[in-house]
């Protein structure tokens, strides 16, 4: 639509952005800042945000800074179904074969994860992204999963990434043993107003403008409309850009924000 116009090698709020290619905003250098803790100690750690906060972004931006022969990394995104569809999916990111009942899909899923502590000297991680969707008893399964020598030996580093009712629920007497346990909570937020020009033109760069094509007061309506969550920002800058396209000007102003809120209002 708007690449043409701009001269852009690329759509620059596309998702898929390369890791090393993120923005450094103050939210996610605290958030890697927590994660390195949380592999240090080998424990439960708990992320949480408001829908498109960049939860998944920073998962995926410590992770690939981790050394392939110390850390194993597991990631699970499907989170709605009971515990023995749990268990079958991190078995399956383990590479295991899948068992036909609770204990001995609790048993396989625990001994490959003391093999790989014991034998291959590797962490392993496991990541549960949307875990605001789990049931209680598969939080319950998950907390029990990390117990291993009557809870004094660490072999398995677990993240619950979530929104943020996530925490509200942890909070909840129901799993007061699991909140315990919890040794790193961290809450991601999002991009600070003095931020947000520096993200625009960071993400314009590495599709190849080095123009400002926001005006200031676009990029302020920009973030009122946002609060400066990374996700509605990339998708809202969009549609403004298409906007500014269509009438063949160089710059997008605060009007073309507004054409471009109401044109993604339900």
């Amino acid at each position: 639509m708007y690449r043409k116009h701009f001269g852009l090698t690329a759509y620059p709020f596309e998702p898929s952005v390369a890791s090393e290619d993120l923005f450094e905003s103050q939210t996610l250098r605290e958030a890697q800042a927590r994660l390195r803790h949380l592999l240090r100690l080998r424990g439960i750690g708990l992320l949480t945000g408001e829908a498109g906060s960049g939860k998944t972004t920073a998962c995926r931006r410590i992770t690939s800074t981790l050394h392939s022969g110390l850390y194993r990394t597991f990631y699970i995104p499907l989170t709605t179904g009971n515990v023995m569809d749990m268990y079958k999916s991190i078995a399956w990111e383990l590479g295991l074969p899948t068992e036909r009942n609770r204990a001995s899909a609790f048993r396989q899923v625990r001994a490959e994860i003391s093999r790989l502590t014991l034998e291959s000297k590797q962490l392993p991680v496991l990541i549960i992204d949307e875990a605001h969707h789990l049931r209680n008893d598969v939080l319950e399964d998950l907390r029990l999963l990390t117990n291993y020598a009557m809870d004094s030996d660490p072999r398995l580093c677990l993240l619950f990434v979530g929104l943020t009712e996530l925490r509200r629920r942890l909070g909840m007497a129901v799993h007061e043993s699991l909140a315990q346990r919890l040794v790193v909570r961290h809450h991601l937020g999002g991009l600070s107003r003095e931020e947000l020009p520096d993200y625009l033109a960071h993400r314009l760069r590495l599709v190849g403008c080095e123009l400002p094509l926001f005006e200031p007061e676009a990029i302020e309506a920009l973030y009122q409309a946002t609060h400066g969550m990374p996700r509605p920002v990339g998708r809202l800058a969009h549609y403004a850009l298409t906007c500014a396209a269509q009438q063949q000007v160089r710059q997008v102003s605060a009007e073309h924000l507004q054409t471009a809120l109401e044109e993604l209002r339900p």
